[in-house]
């Protein structure tokens, strides 16, 4: 078999549907995959805000009404443990979640509808690796959570 073809076959689940990002994360960690698992697997990869278990319960039970709200808990902390799923604390009481990215970026969240808006600057990431060297420490990993209103709603 060529590398094309093996890299094809890989990227293909058992019923020959391609493989969510984060199905493939869990394949190259041989990660148990059960019919459930893939189901909250792909509705990670493809969520587009930043979902609380409850959120991924709720689109995950529309699919496959046996999923019980237990078993989306283990499997988000398994995803968490395995390092191919973060969960983080906005303030507003729920975790939410994001598949672990690419690259780096921080958060921008709205206090008056909670959305949460992803973003980069490289003058805030130098003033942040600034700061850790005048303090005598090299900057290893950070998250920056930024909280606001719209400039339109601040009068």
């Amino acid at each position: 078999m060529t590398e094309k073809k093996e890299a094809e076959a890989k990227s293909l689940g058992e019923n020959g549907q391609e493989l969510s990002s984060l199905e493939l994360l869990c394949a190259e960690k041989n990660m148990r995959m059960t019919d459930q698992r893939r189901i909250i697997a792909r509705i990670l990869s493809e969520a587009t805000d930043h979902p609380s278990v409850e959120d991924v319960y709720s689109r995950a039970h529309v699919v496959d009404d046996r999923i019980s709200l237990s078993t989306v808990y283990r499997t988000v902390r398994l995803f968490v443990d395995a390092g191919i799923v973060e969960s983080h604390d906005f303030g507003d009481g729920k975790a939410r979640l994001e598949t672990v990215a690419e690259e780096h970026h921080d958060h921008l969240i709205d206090l008056k509808t909670g959305r949460v808006i992803e973003f980069s600057n490289e003058e805030i990431e130098k003033l942040q690796e600034r700061v850790a060297r005048e303090l005598g420490f090299k900057l290893v990993d950070h998250r920056l959570e930024l909280y606001g209103v719209p400039l339109d709603e601040t009068d």
